[in-house]
């Protein structure tokens, strides 16, 4: 695929599937899904993608045992391409950073996808190459990070710990008015999608909703 690779060697195709529904899988990432000798993925994905058993197609889902997937990949590239499907975007909080650490990035190609955080915002037709994207899920942002500042607009991923109801409160601790517009945007592209308009102060009489994108407008900003 890449021009500039040595010819027979192998490499890690690193396929963003998007934010879940295949439809906002690029066609690139399907074919190299569809003809991969060895695939490894998420469980869900896999059930999703995967051949049958008998196809001969090698697998492994992603755990936590990251080492153990980073072997079963070095296992096989000395004699396939191995194909890596990752959620969203791979450029965007996925298995990347860990491949880059492990093997060298001319071994590797990205075929980007479209991320949550990306669908988020096309949803609400609202411009985000201003916006703030930062991660609540397995971290917690810096607080210089999450500081109010007029006109910001945040773009958050969360996890079942920081929630709608969680980080409202962090949020107005670090100064943002009370009276901010936040999106909560679940299930994006599934046929139960739902996005709620609320703000920070009144999020908590919504249902909790976990791992879900959060969009923080700041009131005085014109975009909104």
């Amino acid at each position: 695929m890449d021009k500039a690779v040595k010819a027979g060697e192998h490499h890690i195709i690193v396929a963003g599937i998007g934010p879940g529904n295949p439809q906002y899988m690029v066609p690139a990432a399907q074919a190299a899904i569809r003809d991969a000798e060895v695939l490894v993925g998420g469980r869900r994905a896999l059930a999703q993608f995967a051949k049958p058993a008998a196809s001969g197609q090698q697998t492994m889902a992603v755990t936590r045992d990251i080492p153990g997937v980073m072997a079963f990949i070095g296992g096989h590239l000395p004699r396939h391409d191995v194909v890596v499907m990752v959620s969203g975007d791979p450029g965007y909080y996925s298995l990347l950073d860990a491949l880059r650490r492990h093997f060298p990035p001319d071994r590797i190609q990205v075929i980007p996808g479209i991320s949550a955080m990306q669908l988020a915002f096309a949803r609400l037709a609202l411009p985000w190459h201003e916006a703030t994207l930062l991660s609540f899920h397995g971290r917690r942002p810096q607080d210089a990070q999450l500081a109010y500042r007029p006109g910001r607009i945040l773009g958050l991923l969360t996890d079942t710990h920081y929630t709608s109801h969680t980080i409202p409160a962090i949020l107005m601790a670090a100064g943002w008015p009370s009276d901010t517009t936040l999106y909560i945007c679940s299930r994006l592209s599934y046929e139960d999608e739902a996005i709620i308009a609320t703000t920070l102060a009144k999020a908590a009489e919504q249902e909790e909703a976990a791992s879900v994108v959060l969009i923080a407008v700041s009131p005085d900003n014109s975009s909104a």
